[in-house]
């Protein structure tokens, strides 16, 4: 049966916890945009599959989370110069020349960095924890907020040091220092810590020198729960400022909304709604 409204889903496995659905309800109740937004959990082997079904139903768009962002990369038929860059889609747009790949995560916590938290990027510096698939999707726009530097830290240091040679020649152009090696690479305190690990997953902490954290340092997890993440529990008794990856979500679904439909919503007060909802602060 075709779908008789514009209609957008997340895929992914599992997707049952995801707050899209609620995020992109509130956008486009107060757009006034005519779209519907559903769950899609996908058989880990199948999100190729799952996703050529939704579009051949009828569906105009999608975002992909884990563990599907690399499929997604594989079946777009055109990137966005960030989906290009982070080798990894998180959004999907049905165009008439097939499916149109975004990454709107990096640009996400950006501004959620800098708009929400009022922290301006440019000229500061930046450690930024983990070399997978969520440091990469955040490198290019954070390289674009025109920073002084970056240093990548991993728990293996080669991959750390690769993903930093990928984008040398953009941080060159930009005027941004970069580089990338093992937790013993950062030394000095550092204006923003960014925990880009899965670590807050399994209530670890990820390795890096704790002489990074500092009373004017921002920590910032990528990841968000119920409760604050070891990450930043840790980052607090260092004296550093904490945010967890919550108004990152608002904001890059934020973000896919504009890519999807050409408008762009007001992310604040939805923020401040779900933080409610969630019982956090």
């Amino acid at each position: 049966m075709m779908l008789t409204v514009d209609h957008y889903a997340v895929i992914g496995n599992p997707v049952h916890h995801s707050q899209s659905p609620w995020i992109h309800a509130r956008f486009a109740a107060q757009t006034g945009e005519n779209l519907c937004y559903t769950r899609l959990c996908a058989p880990l082997d199948g999100c190729a599959e799952t996703i050529r079904d939704f579009v051949a139903r009828g569906g105009c768009g999608c975002n992909i989370t884990v563990p599907f962002k690399l499929d997604a990369y594989a079946l777009a038929d055109t990137l966005s110069p960030r989906a290009a860059a982070a080798g990894a889609v998180n959004t999907l747009r049905v165009d008439a020349g097939g499916l149109y790949g975004d990454n709107t995560d990096g640009v996400g916590l950006v501004r959620d960095i800098e708009g929400n938290l009022g922290l301006a990027l440019a000229g500061h510096r930046v450690l930024l924890l983990g070399a997978g698939g969520a440091a990469r999707g955040a490198l290019l726009p954070l390289l674009q907020a025109k920073l002084a530097e970056i240093v990548i830290v991993n728990r293996t240091a080669e991959r750390a040091a690769e993903l930093a040679h990928h984008f040398a020649q953009l941080a060159a152009e930009v005027g941004c220092q970069l580089s990338g090696g093992g937790e013993a690479v950062a030394r000095g305190t550092f204006d923003v810590v960014i925990n880009a690990t899965a670590s807050s997953l399994t209530g670890e902490l990820p390795l890096f020198d704790a002489c990074a954290l500092g009373a004017n340092t921002l920590a910032y997890d990528m990841m968000y729960g119920a409760q604050e993440t070891v990450f930043m529990h840790y980052a607090q008794r260092h004296g550093a400022s904490t945010a967890d990856g919550l108004g990152m979500l608002v904001e890059q679904a934020a973000e896919a909304f504009f890519v999807w439909r050409g408008v762009r919503p007001e992310s604040v007060s939805v923020l401040a709604e779900l933080r409610a909802l969630l019982g956090r602060k």
